[in-house]
This record gives C-alpha cells, sequence and structure tokens, in this order.
C-alpha cells in the first residue's frame, strides 16, 4: 500500500466512520457485530488500490459494502421470513409457504420443507441481476424501505422500485412450481 494510499484510506475512514457506524447500527443488534462490520467495510477499501482505481462515489460504495455485510451475517445468524408476495389479480402467491416458515414445529418434514423452500429462493435469487436481488434482499428481507436504500446508495427510489418489480416477478414465475408442488403434497 503506498503513502498516499494509505492517507486516502485514513481520510476516508475519518470521514465517513461516525456516519456508517451510525447507520450500521441502526440494523444490527449487537454492537460487536457492528463493529465488525464496520471494521469489514474499510478493511475491503484498503484491499483496493485508490490510487490506481479509484472509487467515483465513495460513500455510495461504503455503505453498499456495509449492506451487503449486514446481509452476509443476518443469513449466517438466523433464518428470517420469507416474504409473502401476491401476484397481478392480489390473490394470495405462496400464502402457505410463509407459514410453513414460521411455524414453531421442528418436525423433520417442516424442517425439510423449509431447507427446500431456502434452497429454491437462494437459487432463484442468484438467478437475479446483482441490482434487483440487491434491492429485493434489502426490502424484502432485511426491512431497509426504499427511502434508506436511496440515501445510502444515491440510486432514485423509482429506479430501486422498478428493479424489485422486476426480482418479484421472476421470483414469482420461478417459485410457482415449487408453490404447487408442495400443495400437491
Amino acid at each position: 500500500m503506498t503513502a498516499k494510499q494509505s492517507e486516502n484510506v485514513s481520510d476516508i475512514f475519518n470521514k465517513y466512520r461516525v456516519q456508517l457506524k451510525s447507520y450500521i447500527s441502526k440494523r444490527v443488534f449487537s454492537k460487536e457485530d457492528g463493529e465488525d462490520i464496520l471494521q469489514n467495510v474499510f478493511f475491503q477499501l484498503s484491499k483496493i488500490d485508490l490510487v490506481e482505481k479509484p472509487i467515483e462515489h465513495i460513500s455510495a460504495w461504503l455503505y453498499s459494502v456495509a449492506n451487503n455485510q449486514i446481509i452476509d451475517r443476518s443469513r449466517k445468524h438466523k433464518e428470517v421470513e420469507m416474504p409473502y408476495v401476491k401476484n397481478e389479480d392480489d390473490e394470495s402467491f405462496l400464502e402457505e409457504i410463509p407459514c410453513l416458515l414460521a411455524d414453531d414445529n421442528n418436525s423433520p418434514e417442516t424442517k425439510y420443507l423449509r431447507s427446500l423452500v431456502w434452497k429454491e429462493l437462494d437459487t432463484a435469487l442468484s438467478e437475479l441481476p446483482c441490482e434487483q436481488r440487491e434491492v429485493f434482499e434489502l426490502t424484502e428481507l432485511e426491512d431497509f424501505s426504499f427511502k434508506e436504500i436511496s440515501e445510502a446508495t444515491g440510486i432514485t427510489v423509482n429506479t430501486l422500485i422498478s428493479r424489485k418489480r422486476y426480482a418479484v416477478l421472476h421470483l414469482r414465475e420461478r417459485l410457482k412450481n415449487l408453490y404447487h408442488e408442495l400443495l400437491e403434497k
């Protein structure tokens, strides 16, 4: 790491540390997790050669990395209830699946069905373009508002809504077969 790059990372750390720490602490339960995430964000920044490959919108980059760290940590620590989705005609779609995931029943069959649903959801999410997947995960799995994401990333709320719509359409189509298979059992 060059002296200039080190100085840039240090300046960036001093400029954004307090705001980023506050942002992260509102989204994680543990103070230690928040500190770890903040540290990881700046560690990721330190691995980039800012002289050779400068980051154009550093605050958006920092918040994006923080969001990804928060998502990764929450996936490791807990299962999140599958979002409830409705189709265009406002009929319930996958209504029984969220109930299954929220059910306290830990029978082998229920555990298997939960793992099957999560596996299919993860697979379906991985098929989405990164921008669509991130906005879906942040709004549905992490309970961030479009406004919060917009403020953190600099992306307009309308663009975020559009990306989420495309994600929901894909997930609805992709998970429809699983829904019908589970209902037929």
